[in-house]
């Protein structure tokens, strides 16, 4: 029965999500990155990697995406040749030089990101904004070698 949901998983349409990019709203996307993990039949440690680093690009959403404005958060995640793509997606200011103080955190997020992927890269949206895309070699649990 797993081996059918696997292969539904993989053979379906991406797993797409568009919430108004608030805090309560980064719990609701690591849920169903669990859910694709699981489904997937992935490690638990490699899970845990891929909620960490989408979490903080969701979490840069959030916090830096939108001034004084308000604006959705999109996540789309699909499994593809042994690799789980994510995007995550917003339509607000992007990403620029920084002219104002830093804000709160140790600004730790991208390179984090970067450490927990396989590929990392941001690009501009398409209508404006900033996109994420992580690229992270998938394991299945039944294949890791880690003791």
């Amino acid at each position: 029965m797993a081996g059918d949901e696997v292969s539904a998983v993989n053979g379906g349409p991406p797993i797409r999500l568009r919430v108004p990019a608030r805090a309560e709203n980064v719990f609701v996307v690591r849920q169903a990155l669990t859910g694709l993990g699981q489904a997937l039949a992935l490690d638990r440690a490699q899970i845990d990697d891929i909620k960490i680093a989408v979490t903080e690009a969701c979490t840069n959403v959030v916090l830096h995406a939108y001034r004084d404005t308000s604006g959705p958060l999109e996540i789309e995640a699909w499994p593809s040749d042994g690799q789980l793509l994510v995007v995550v997606r917003d339509a607000g200011r992007g990403i620029t030089p920084r002219a104002e103080p830093p804000t709160p955190g140790l600004g730790l997020g991208m390179p984090l990101m970067a450490a927990l992927t396989e590929e990392m890269r941001i690009a501009h949206g398409p209508d404006g904004g900033t996109e994420v895309h992580m690229t992270f070699v998938l394991v299945p649990a039944d294949e890791d070698h880690a003791g």
